[in-house]
């Protein structure tokens, strides 16, 4: 009598759990639609520098199963998001930040890539899922995904480290005036700034701030850049050694 009536307690948890897999599903097909039909896919004959680059960071990661690149316009927003959906994984470009790859900033668009692939190596989209009950915890899913970023931004640099700073200084200022900002006073502001909402902003959001992103590069040795033209004729033994940049989250 008590078990069944144990069992009809979880009935309501388990029918919201469907449900919520469910919308995922559709939300996310949905978005793939709107990618494939609308944005630009990269190929050897579309934006054929940005595929180039993207096959040769797969192959430096060990990623046998490239992902599909799209740039995309969305208003100006400066920024890229790596995405899965029935066992393909996809990677969008912004157009703002493939834009850049045209305006003698190749090196920041290649870290940008890199972080991306990180994500899709870590296979961080599959971990999210699982991890979905921790959204009932507080701060907690949040933790996650900046520990994440964290690893991303590292795999990003072990790929491209020369404009790894320039690269998150493109996203706090955008793409006119990146170039002019003094990143020392910038990642002052860690320091300087404080009290309650400057802490709680950052445990609520899902990515670390950008100061503190930028403030472990200062730290962090980062290897040799990878050469993107001669690197489709290196062995393995000749491209960067990424694993010590992945952390096991």
């Amino acid at each position: 009598m008590l078990s069944s009536e144990k069992s009809a307690m979880f009935i309501p948890f388990v029918i919201y759990a469907v449900l919520i897999i469910i919308y995922l599903f559709f939300r996310l097909g949905l978005l793939i639609g709107h990618i494939k039909g609308n944005a630009i896919k990269v190929t050897k004959s579309q934006f054929q520098n940005l595929h180039t680059i993207l096959l040769a960071q797969c192959k430096s990661l060990e990623i046998d199963n490239m992902p599909d690149l799209y740039i995309m316009q969305n208003g100006g927003i400066l920024n890229a998001f790596a995405t899965a959906f029935m066992g393909s994984n996809y990677i969008v470009l912004y157009s703002e930040i493939a834009e850049e790859a045209y305006q003698d900033n190749i090196e920041t668009v290649e870290f940008i890539i890199g972080h991306e692939l990180g994500h899709i190596k870590r296979k961080h989209m599959l971990k999210s899922l699982l991890l979905f009950p921790s959204f009932i915890v507080p701060f907690l899913n949040s933790a996650y995904s900046r520990a994440c970023e964290y690893s991303c931004d590292r795999i990003g640099a072990s790929l491209s480290p020369k404009e790894v700073k320039s690269g998150l200084i493109l996203l706090a200022s955008g793409k006119n005036i990146w170039k002019k900002v003094n990143i020392e006073k910038f990642i002052e502001q860690e320091t300087t700034a404080g009290g309650f909402w400057f802490w709680f902003a950052e445990k609520t959001a899902s990515h670390p701030r950008l100061t503190k992103r930028i403030i472990q590069f200062n730290h962090l040795a980062i290897a040799k850049p990878i050469h993107f033209e001669p690197i489709l004729e290196q062995s393995n033994s000749e491209t960067t050694n990424h694993s010590r940049y992945l952390p096991n989250n």
